[in-house]
């Protein structure tokens, strides 16, 4: 071992030979064996199914009645807006309308009394008609007062409070559904001709400590002109406590080899020096600095060097510290 790398394994308490005592450790032997090869992207968890509800009329939000995290059901009042001025709007559509129909209905029968040029009344039915329509429109206008969930599932975000002006076009809930999700990774441009060959992929979500196999890989046709990735849609089964928004990582599998490695809960880290616990044919443990290579499989890290076919690795090494510092 480096004489720097010894002093320091020396002055942490990191180096032993003393005979093992007490409970026995968890070990594994490492040997060669097939693994997953490919790489790793960051992803984020997105609804297949996914809807945001914006205004369309402007007002004050009078009422709300649904909250981030609520189950709704399509239909479901969510929200109600002010809509004084859109039913004012609407009532003046209305005057309109019924001025404009009696005008139309003066006009024809003046042209059959032949008082009138058949172009008076065909501008007479003209502004009949765009008043029936600014009515129609009016009438919609106010109805929009009324917020209700377009479709069923979880109110992901609420983005108005009691009392917030609502303006044409504001978000006001953003809802999913949890039954599909998805994640979307995104891809640097030059992994893309590895990424045509891959139809496997293994999503990891180190919050709930869960890896599932992804049901379907799709590599978009597009690549963004300022960072130079291309985004990835990756479909998932049901998984539980995953919601859109949270951080994942994709494991892209491009094949397969027969690699040595160790668990990454083995290794000890002090800076840049990496190194597992061995427990010898005699019984003792000996500290053994390694150099390692990529992760690959399944929280696997390959060794490059350290390490040979057959060696004993404790997998717990806090255990094995705390056995090698009682023993002394």
């Amino acid at each position: 071992m480096n004489p720097v790398i010894r002093s320091l394994f020396l002055a942490l308490g990191l180096i032993s030979t003393t005979l093992v005592a007490g409970e026995s450790l968890p070990v594994v032997v490492v040997k060669p064996h097939p693994v997953d090869l490919g790489f790793a992207a960051e992803a984020v968890v997105e609804a297949v199914q996914q809807a945001t509800v914006g205004a369309q009329l402007a007002g004050r939000v009078l009422e709300v009645r649904a909250d981030a995290g609520q189950r709704v059901n399509k239909g479901d009042l969510l929200m109600r807006i002010d809509a004084r001025e859109a039913g004012e709007a609407a009532r003046a559509a209305d005057a309109q309308y019924k001025v404009a129909k009696l005008n139309y209905e003066r006009h024809r029968q003046l042209k059959e009394q032949k008082f009138v040029s058949q172009a008076a009344l065909d501008k007479a039915k003209a502004d009949f008609d765009a008043a029936a329509a600014n009515r129609g429109a009016a009438g919609a206008s106010q109805s929009h007062a009324t917020i209700v969930a377009p479709m069923t599932g979880i109110v992901a975000r609420r983005h108005a409070e009691a009392g917030d002006m609502a303006m044409p076009g504001t978000p006001l809930f953003t809802i999913y559904q949890p039954g599909g999700l998805r994640v979307t990774a995104s891809v640097p441009q030059h992994r893309l001709a590895a990424m045509r060959g891959v139809g496997t992929a293994r999503v990891e979500f180190p919050e709930l400590a869960k890896w599932v196999d992804a049901t379907a890989v799709q590599l978009l046709p597009t690549v963004d002109a300022a960072t130079h990735v291309s985004q990835v849609r990756v479909s998932l089964p049901a998984v539980p406590d995953a919601v859109p928004g949270m951080f994942a990582r994709v494991h892209f599998v491009t094949g397969r080899a027969d690699k040595l490695t160790v668990p990454a809960a083995a290794v000890v880290r002090r800076g840049e020096v990496a190194a597992v616990y061995v427990l010898t044919a005699d019984q003792r443990l000996v500290l053994r600095q390694l150099r390692l290579g990529e992760a690959v499989g399944q929280g696997e890290i390959e060794v490059l060097a350290g390490l040979a076919a057959g060696d004993q690795v404790v997998t717990d090494p806090v255990k094995a510290a705390i056995q090698i510092r009682s023993g002394k």
